[in-house]
C-alpha cells in the first residue's frame, strides 16, 4: 500500500504540472488589456501600466511567467489583486461557503441517489423503478438554473449559510448528479444480483438485508464512489450558477466577478485550488478500492 500511494502521488506532480500551466496560458494569454477600466474613464497613466506589469511579470514571456508564479505558490503565495488584495484572503472567506454547499449537494445525491438506485435495482422494471428512470429523466433534461428558480420560488433564498440553510440550494446544485448516481446505482444493482457471490450468500440463508447491504452493494457501489469522489471538485467548480440563483457568495460568486473584471491572478489562484481538490479525491477514491472490494490488491 505504500509504494502504491507514493507511485500515486508522483503520478499526481505531471497533472498537476500540466493542469496549472494550461489554466494559467488561457488566463494570460488572451490579448486583452489587463487595465482597461482600472483608472476610471481615462486611460491608466503610463507609469502606473509599467509598475504593474512590472509587479505582475507581464513583460516576461509566458513560461517565465508561470515558473515565478507556482515559485510563489508553493510558499502558499497565490498572489494579489491589483487593488492590492490578498487572493489568499478572497478564498479564505468564500471558500468555505462553496465547500459546506458542495458538500450538501454531495450527501443528498448520495443518500437519495444510492437508496433509489438500490430500490430500482432489486425491483427491476417495476413501478418504482419506471417512476425513478422519468423523474431522473427530467432532472437530466431541466437545465440547473431551472431547477433553481422554481426551489427558489416554492422555498425563496437562504438566510444564512449553514449546512441546514444551504439544503435547497444543495438539491439544486446535486440534482443532475444525483440522477446519474440512481442510474448507475440502479445498473450496478442490476447486474451485481446475478453475480456468483450474491448466489454463494444466498444459499448460506444469510439474512437479505445482510446480502443486500454487505455483499450485493459494498462490490456495486465501486463505480458510484468514482463519480461521487471526481464529483466533489465538479460541485464546486460547477456552483457558479447555483450560487447565483441563491445570492450565496462563495467561490463560484468569486470566480464570475473576477472574471468580469479582469482580475486573472483570482480566477487562476481559485482553478488552480480546484485542480488540487480534483487531485486528492481521485487519490483518496483509489484507496478507498481496497477499504470496498477486498480482492483488490495494490501491491
Amino acid at each position: 500500500m505504500g509504494r502504491y500511494v507514493l507511485r500515486r502521488l508522483l503520478q499526481l506532480i505531471p497533472v498537476f504540472l500540466g493542469t496549472t500551466f494550461i489554466i494559467y496560458t488561457l488566463v494570460w494569454a488572451i490579448p486583452v488589456d489587463p487595465f482597461a477600466g482600472k483608472c476610471g474613464q481615462r486611460p491608466c497613466p503610463p507609469a502606473y501600466v509599467a509598475a504593474m506589469r512590472a509587479k505582475f511579470n507581464l513583460d516576461d514571456n509566458l513560461f517565465v511567467q508561470y515558473v515565478k508564479y507556482l515559485g510563489r505558490l508553493f510558499t502558499g503565495d497565490f498572489g494579489q489583486t491589483f487593488s492590492g488584495t490578498d487572493v489568499s484572503t478572497l478564498i479564505a472567506n468564500a471558500y468555505p461557503i462553496t465547500v459546506r454547499l458542495a458538500v450538501v449537494a454531495l450527501v443528498i445525491e448520495a443518500l437519495v441517489g444510492m437508496t433509489a438506485g438500490v430500490l430500482t435495482g432489486l425491483r427491476k422494471n417495476g413501478f418504482a423503478d419506471n417512476l425513478v428512470l422519468v423523474a431522473t429523466l427530467m432532472l437530466i433534461s431541466l437545465p440547473v438554473f431551472v431547477t433553481g428558480y422554481i426551489l427558489r420560488g416554492l422555498f425563496g433564498t437562504p438566510r444564512g449559510t449553514s449546512f441546514v440553510d444551504l439544503i435547497v440550494p444543495g438539491i439544486v446544485l446535486g440534482s443532475l448528479s444525483m440522477a446519474y448516481v440512481s442510474r448507475l446505482t440502479r445498473t450496478s444493482i442490476a447486474e451485481n444480483r446475478r453475480a456468483d457471490f450474491v448466489r454463494t450468500a444466498i444459499a448460506k440463508g444469510l439474512p437479505t438485508s445482510r446480502v443486500v447491504g454487505v455483499h450485493l452493494l459494498r462490490n456495486s457501489v465501486i463505480p458510484v464512489i468514482t463519480f461521487l469522489g471526481t464529483d466533489l471538485g465538479a460541485l464546486m467548480g460547477g456552483a457558479i450558477v447555483t450560487e447565483g440563483v441563491f445570492n450565496i457568495r462563495g467561490i463560484g460568486g468569486l470566480v464570475f466577478t473576477n472574471i468580469q473584471q479582469q482580475q486573472g491572478v483570482v480566477v487562476t489562484g481559485v482553478v488552480t485550488l480546484l485542480v488540487l481538490v480534483y487531485l486528492v479525491m481521485s487519490l483518496v477514491v483509489d484507496l478507498l478500492y481496497a477499504v470496498l472490494d477486498p480482492r483488490i490488491r495494490y501491491e
